[in-house]
This record gives structure tokens, C-alpha cells and sequence, in this order.
């Protein structure tokens, strides 16, 4: 393995955290024996290609700095090579650090555990979704959530206002979906089986368990299971979307009668006028196909 460790940083996630987390990252892998190589960009298409280069020229690993914007970045350039991923998670929301039980703002100890699993040799090989079909899409791999519905919609919304900033943005968003709401007509493929044609308030797709900073909405979901567990809420009312909305955040809203829960290696999402988005991240209109591919990335653990 190469000596040399590609620290790949985001310097405004988390306003700003991004940037101080790089220090402490760094000297941790330096104090550990480690030459630190940095990458940034100058937006997401160059620092991609930048990280790309160094991959390809070789790196002993990757550790993003940032949040699950930049891991879904460094996820593009990983899946399906040698070289593994660290994270310093100091996002906004973090959610695949959390799911796959990292430190969530603790950047020294975060550069710390990554530095002694690479001394260690300690990898583990989690599932990455894939998605197919869209030429052109700049976002294939995914690492926790597909989601597209109610919560799309919102995002939607809240990503074409100006104002307020911050959380409260999506806070009235939801309130301006709510006003407007009704159940989507879905046609769902799992496999290869039958479609099913469903009224749904939101289907997601999970890799791992939680999505906007910690809504558990695929609780159960696990990385390296080798399948997707597809959550789809069915035709909810006004009323029965906000009672069970708040439980996503334990991950209790799996019980309601209203939910159903199914497992599948690949899955087709089809209904108009609804985005898809996948770590947080838009990727355009449905419908799309996404594949789980068992052992696509090594994690450092």
C-alpha cells in the first residue's frame, strides 16, 4: 500500500467545518507515519476529476473531510477499486458516517480510527447502489438513501427558496408540500417480478438506514446484506403523514400499517413529475434503476 493518503475536503461543509477538520485529519495520519497529499476543487466536477487523477495515479486511501456531499463525491471515484475510503464526517447531516458508526464531528478522532485501520489493514466491504440507465448522469454510486416522493418534493422546494437559510428553509417547505399534498400513482419493480402499481406518499431506497440528518426512514437497512430494503408509504391522509412522519426519526414508523417494507438487489421507481434524489444529492426525474452491488467500496473502520 502506498505511504501517501489523499485527503479530500469539502472546506465549506458544515459552514465551514470542512476547512478546520483538515488539520486534525491530517496531522493524525502524518503522526501515524503517513505522507498527506490534499485535494480540492474549485466545484464538484473539478474536485472529482482531481480525486480521479489521484486514484488513478495511486493512493494508498482516500479520507473525505466534509459531509455526505463529499463522500458521494469520493464514492464516483471508488467504487469498484482497491483503494479504501475514510470519512471525517463534520456535515450537516453525516448520514453515512453515522450509519456505518463513525465519528460525527470529531475530526482527530475520526483522522485517528482512520489512520489505525490503515496501519491494521482494518477494511470493511460494504454495498454501494448503483444506478443505471441515464447517460450522462454524473452521480452513479450511491451509499445510503434513494428517496423520491413527499420528501423529494420538499427538497425540491426548499432547494428554489432564497430564504430563510439554513434548516428552517425545508422546515416551512414541508409545510408548503403539506398544503398542497396528495399520494403519487408508482409503479414499482423489485427483481425481476411483476410491477406493482401502488398510490404512495413516498417510496425510499436504502442501502443504509437514514437520510436529512438522521430521519431513519430505512431503518433496518444494512450495508453489506447484499440487497436494498425498499420502503414505500402508502396512501397516507394529511393527518396519517404527520403522525407518522416525526416517528422517522427512531425508525418506528415501520410499524404502521400504512408502511410496507420489502428486500430486493435491484429496483425500478417509475411516476411523473417526481425527482429522485440519492445522498442528498438531485438526480433528475423518475424513472430510475438502481442495483445493489454487494462489496463495491472498502471502508476504513
Amino acid at each position: 500500500m502506498s505511504a501517501e493518503i489523499t485527503l479530500f475536503v469539502n472546506p465549506t461543509a458544515g459552514r465551514g467545518r470542512g476547512a478546520h477538520a483538515a488539520q486534525p485529519a491530517a496531522s493524525a495520519l502524518r503522526a501515524a507515519g503517513f505522507s498527506v497529499r490534499t485535494v480540492l476543487g474549485a466545484d464538484a466536477g473539478d474536485a472529482l476529476a482531481r480525486l480521479r487523477t489521484a486514484v488513478r495515479e495511486g493512493t494508498g486511501a482516500v479520507i473525505a473531510v466534509g459531509g455526505d456531499g463529499v463522500v458521494s463525491l469520493a464514492l464516483q471515484a471508488l467504487a469498484g477499486t482497491l483503494v479504501p475510503l475514510g470519512v471525517v464526517a463534520v456535515g450537516t447531516g453525516n448520514d453515512f458516517a453515522r450509519a456505518m458508526g463513525l465519528p460525527v464531528r470529531e475530526p482527530a478522532r475520526a483522522g485517528r480510527l482512520a489512520a489505525e485501520a490503515l496501519k491494521e489493514g482494518r477494511v470493511r466491504e460494504i454495498d454501494l447502489g448503483r444506478l443505471a440507465g441515464t447517460p450522462g448522469r454524473a452521480q452513479t454510486w450511491y451509499g445510503t438513501v434513494l428517496c423520491s416522493g413527499f420528501d423529494s418534493r420538499v427538497n425540491d422546494r426548499g432547494n428554489r427558496m432564497r430564504l430563510p437559510a439554513g434548516r428552517f428553509k425545508y422546515d416551512l417547505a414541508i409545510l408548503a408540500e403539506l398544503a398542497s399534498f396528495r399520494p403519487f400513482p408508482y409503479r414499482i419493480t423489485l427483481d425481476d417480478g411483476p410491477a406493482i402499481e401502488t398510490e404512495a406518499t413516498l417510496v425510499a431506497v436504502g442501502n443504509s438506514s437514514s437520510y436529512g440528518g438522521g430521519m431513519r426512514i430505512c431503518a433496518d437497512a444494512v450495508a453489506d446484506d447484499g440487497l436494498f430494503d425498499v420502503v414505500v408509504v402508502g396512501d397516507c391522509s394529511r393527518a396519517t403523514l404527520l403522525k407518522v412522519f416525526p416517528q422517522v426519526y427512531k425508525g418506528t414508523h415501520l410499524g404502521h400499517p400504512k408502511v410496507t417494507v420489502h428486500r430486493a438487489a435491484k429496483v425500478t421507481l417509475e411516476a411523473a413529475g417526481i425527482t429522485a434524489y440519492a445522498d442528498g444529492e438531485p438526480l433528475g426525474p423518475l424513472p430510475v434503476t438502481a442495483e445493489c452491488v454487494p462489496g463495491a467500496l472498502r471502508l476504513l473502520s
